[in-house]
């Protein structure tokens, strides 16, 4: 949401600048330039890409918002029946800015028609199968499924990984045991694991082990020491 309301704004007062002639065609290209480059969304198989730019997605997401208060189809009006034709886009969106975040945001604001644009849709990942299912596509059913599990990447929740110290040995040799229970069903990135034992076993003094551990089984997937 900050970077989509930064560029949505700077892209109004721009256009509104140039509009009452109080900057030059010169100053305006210079600006389209810049902007496009930060609101361009890279291609999966680009080296550019990182995922989707948070940048492109907020700002698509604000412009398609004034696009439904101002100029509503009748999928927007089934969609979002309490803006659709309201003819406010900024009273809308700033209601949007005052009482969301990025997670809210998407999962009331993202719409089909810029699921089609951005051309979204849901892989998953079940490594107990030998090939990734697509099991949400452009239909109603899969414009919700799409929408949550794009939210749900944002949600601070299921940012933060569980890891729980579940065993010390108080009276031998003083080890500690971490458990990171695997929410998303992925391991550690072992680089970014082994660095961070390394600070902890500097920390605590001794022995530290950790374990990626599948919560629905309970079998550990991973084990990191040193």
């Amino acid at each position: 949401m900050n970077e989509g309301c930064a560029c949505f704004v700077h892209y109004h007062i721009m256009n509104r600048l140039y509009d009452t002639g109080q900057i030059t065609e010169g100053a305006m290209l210079e600006f389209i330039d810049f902007h496009t480059s930060v609101v361009s969304q890279p291609d999966f198989d680009s080296r550019y890409f990182s995922g989707i730019n948070p940048y492109a997605l907020g700002f698509a997401m604000m412009k398609d918002i004034e696009r439904i208060c101002e100029n509503a189809t009748d999928e927007d009006r089934e969609w979002f029946p309490d803006i659709a034709g309201n003819n406010k886009p900024i009273e809308t969106l700033k209601e949007a800015w005052e009482n969301f975040r990025d997670e809210s945001f998407i999962l009331q604001y993202l719409s089909p028609h810029l699921m089609r644009e951005f051309r979204l849709f849901n892989l998953n990942d079940d490594t107990s199968k030998p090939h990734y299912l697509v099991d949400a596509i452009h239909n109603k059913r899969g414009y919700n499924d799409v929408r949550s599990a794009l939210a749900s990447q944002y949600s601070v929740a299921s940012l933060d990984l569980d890891i729980q110290v579940t065993n010390v040995d108080l009276t031998g040799n003083r080890s500690m045991i971490l458990t990171h229970n695997m929410t998303t069903g992925m391991t550690l990135e072992e680089k970014q694991a082994d660095m961070v034992l390394a600070h902890i076993r500097r920390l605590w003094g001794y022995d530290v082990t950790l374990n990626s551990v599948d919560p629905n089984s309970d079998k550990v997937k991973k084990t990191y020491s040193g």
